[in-house]
Order: C-alpha cells, then structure tokens, then sequence
C-alpha cells in the first residue's frame, strides 16, 4: 500500500512539473511595450542618427557656399595714418633750418567683383554638391536601417532570454519534484542510489543553465537600454509577420531600386562625374567685373580725395608644371573608383538581398520543425513518465525524456527569435527598413527642411535668414 502511494504522490508530482513545463512557452498576455515602441525609441534616441544628421547639414552649407561664388563679393577697407617727423634743409653755407612733421590721414574704400565667366566651373562646383548632398542623405537612411535593425535583435533578444529563464526556472521545479520522488522511492527499495545521485546531478547542471540564461538575459537588458534609451518593462509579442515579396527575384528588383547604399553610390559617380568636368576646365580664362570707390582725407587741412574704378579682369593658366593635368587624371581616377564601387554595391546588395530571404525560409522551417519536435518530445515524455511510475522505465529514462523536451521548447524560442530578425534583415536589405516603411510614430526628421533654408545662401537680415536662426536655435536645445 505505501509503495502504490509513492507511485500515485510521484504521478501528481511529475505531472505538475511537465505541466509546467508545457506551458512556458505560452504567449505572454501582459503587453507592456510594442516592437513598434521600441523602433520608436532607438530612433530617437540614437546618438549617431543625430551625429549624421549634422553632417548632412554641413554637406547642405556646401552648397551655399558653392552658390555663393557665383555672386557679387563686397568688401570695404579703411585705413588710418598718423606721419610724423622732421625736414631738413641746407644752404650753401651749411643748415639753413628744420621743419617738423605731423600729418594725419584717413581713408575708406569699397570694392565689387562679379564674376561673369570661368567655363561654368563654379556653376558645376554647385551641382556636385548638390549631388553630394543626395548621397549623404541616402547614408543617413542606410544608418537610420541599422539603428532599426539593433532594435529588433535588441527586442527579441530581451524576449528570448527571459522566455528561456522562465524555462530553466521551470525546468529546476521539475527535476526538484523529481528527486524528491526518487528519494521517496529509494527509502522504499524501489530504486538505488545510483537513480538519486543521477537526478542530484541533472538538477545541478539544470542551475548552472538558469545561471547562464540569467547573465544572458541582463547582456539582453544591457543592449536594449543601449538602443532604445530606456530599460525594457514586459514586451509584448511582436506582430504577425508577412513576406512584402512571394520571391527572391522581386526581392532584389526592388532593393535596386529603394536600396540607400546603391542610391548613395549612385550620386557619388554623378558627383565624380562632375569633378571630371570641373578639372577639364581648370585651364579657361576667368573674368571678372571690378569696381572700387574710395575716399581719403587729412586731419586739419581741407585736403580730401574721392575716387573710383570700374574695368574687366581676364586671367588664365597657361603652364602650371603639369599640374592641371594631374589633376584631370586624379579626378578621372574618383571617377572610375566610384562607379567600381557603384557596381560592388549593387552586387552586395543583390547577394544580401538573397542571403536574407534565404534566412527568413530556413528561420520559418525550423520553427515548423521544432514544433513538431515539441509535439512528439511531450508524447513520449508522459509516455515515459506513465512507465516510469509503473516501475518500466528507470529515473535516467525520465530525465532524458524531460530534457529533449526542454529542448525541443529552448529551439523554438530561439527559432521565434530568429524569425523575426531575419523578417527584418529581408527588410533592411531591401531599403524597406525606414520609419517611413514601418510607419511608426515618431516626429520623423526631414532631410530636405534644413537645405530648403540654406541652399540659396541667404544673408543674416533677410527673412529666410531669421527663420534659419530660429531652426539653429531649436536644433541647438536638442
């Protein structure tokens, strides 16, 4: 009778804790923060987001500068000068007298110069820019993708490792229950020490786990605050996933067309482009319309002078060492590099493009498959369980039918997990990983708003001027 209730006491036991276990991976309810949240957070919070930010706005005061080389230059200058001194005079005899010299004069001048021609190499100075300008605002959205893309692998990253120390946690609760139960039977003779010291053994390697999942889940923690700004509360499960392609081809046809690397590259080589042609023209003459006014006077005397000036001023290189012509040659070789590197990017992309959605196929298979593994593993550890209690199966057959079921669960989450960072890579590598894309809510930052106020280089006192103080001024208490 006492053993036939061990047996029904080890039953209960052991059924609560694979019930337990069952159950870990169960969505959690409780939603507290959102994927969508936390995309939201690292994108503004992210520090490098902002240093880029500010190097597209000095890549956008490039092309004022260029403009601004296309108009009049003025500039005034003044001088103020005291003489002082003696004169001498002789006769024939020898001194005749001295004089003393004290003079103060004064001038002030204004001078103009209008370029009217240089072979259009200002002019092209500008467009470069211009270009430049496009390439860095496609490296601000290649480092906006990234930002993202941390934040995904951040967030599933907290989900995984907690969901597994959940695991573990239930995992020692089990193996707890049973070596109480084969301590239960061991003082009845139904087992040896041997079954005891092998359950003892399984429950300290089952704490050195959950020590590991701990330290991996406060990395977790680590990284997520370091993304997003904030420590992470419960996370809510993220949203169901769909494929925004049905094949690999579609995929890379439209990553060569949104992709932020290959747009980037693309304005480089129109860029180099225009550098070829500035250097082709280095050795055209440059005129330029000049004019000068200026106004000198003397202290105590009703001397003064007014004057001005107006003419032409043509000039050109006619041998500068052979410097010109390296120069066309370095600026040819640019140019070549940036279409090489045109031509790389957009094989980069095509494989990355492949890789990912690659990925994402393998991540949705083995999710599939450790469902399936889950599935028969908890069949056959109730099986084994059931004959164990009946006296069929020893505690070594217990233990390991519980641990490939504990790691039939500890696949999927990590195959979850995966899933949905490969999702997002698919993503990414197709340019589709912008808040834009994903819609989140955020102020999103306009690339365009602070070179629509400065590309026309305006002066201090014009309204476009003051209304780009009060842009410097906001963006400075940021």
């Amino acid at each position: 009778m006492r053993s036939l209730s061990i047996g029904q006491n080890i039953r209960k036991r052991v059924a609560a804790g694979a019930a337990a276990i069952c159950v870990v991976c169960a969505p959690v309810a409780a939603v507290a923060e959102s994927l969508a949240d936390a995309l939201a957070g690292a994108y503004t919070h992210s520090g490098l987001l902002d240093q880029n930010r500010a190097l597209l706005r000095a890549a956008d005061e490039d092309v004022a500068v260029a403009i601004s080389r296309l108009r009049p230059v003025l500039q005034w200058s003044s001088d103020i000068t005291r003489t002082f001194g003696e004169n001498y005079s002789f006769g024939t005899t020898g001194p005749a007298g001295t004089a003393g010299i004290a003079r103060l004069d004064s001038t002030l001048g204004l001078s103009a110069e209008v370029l009217l021609y240089d072979g259009g190499r200002t002019k092209l100075g500008a467009d470069a820019a211009k270009e430049t300008v496009l390439a860095t605002r496609q490296s601000l959205v290649s480092i906006e993708q990234s930002i993202l893309l941390r934040a995904v692998q951040a967030f599933m990253d907290v989900r995984a490792t907690a969901e597994i120390v959940a695991l573990r946690q239930n995992n020692i609760r089990v193996i707890t229950e049973e070596l109480r139960a084969a301590q239960d039977r061991f003082e009845v003779g139904e087992v040896t020490r041997t079954d005891v010291a092998l359950t003892e053994a399984r429950l300290a390697g089952a704490r050195s786990l959950l020590a590991q999942a701990q330290g991996d889940y406060s990395i977790a923690i680590e990284a997520y605050q370091a993304y997003v700004g904030r420590a992470p509360g419960k996370l809510a499960p993220p949203p169901a996933m769909k494929l925004p392609v049905a094949s690999v081809d579609a995929a890379k046809a439209q990553a060569m067309k949104l992709h932020p690397t290959l747009k980037q590259a693309q304005h480089q080589v129109s860029a180099a482009d225009i550098g070829v042609e500035i250097a082709k023209r280095a050795t055209m003459p440059r005129v330029t319309l000049n004019g000068t006014l200026g106004s000198s006077s003397r202290a105590n005397s009703p001397y003064w002078q007014d004057t001005g000036t107006v003419g032409l001023r043509a000039s050109g290189v006619i041998y500068q060492g052979g410097q010109l012509r390296a120069l066309t040659r370095k600026a040819m070789a640019q140019r070549d590099a940036a279409r090489g590197a045109l031509h790389d990017a957009r094989s980069e992309i095509g494989q990355n493009v492949g890789g990912a959605f690659a990925r994402v196929k393998v991540a949705q298979a083995a999710l599939a498959a450790t469902d399936e593994q889950i599935r028969v593993a908890r069949v056959a550890f109730q099986g084994v369980r059931e004959e164990a209690a009946l006296g069929s199966r020893t505690t070594l057959d217990v233990l390991n039918a519980e641990q490939e079921l504990l790691d039939a669960q500890a696949n999927r989450i990590s195959a979850a997990s995966n899933e949905y960072v490969a999702y997002y890579s698919l993503l990414a590598s197709m340019g589709l990983l912008t808040v834009d894309q994903l819609n989140l809510k955020v102020t999103r930052y306009d690339p365009a708003e602070y070179y629509n106020l400065v590309h026309k280089a305006p002066n201090a006192l014009s309204k476009q001027g003051k209304k780009l103080d009060k842009v410097l001024q906001r963006l400075g208490k940021e």
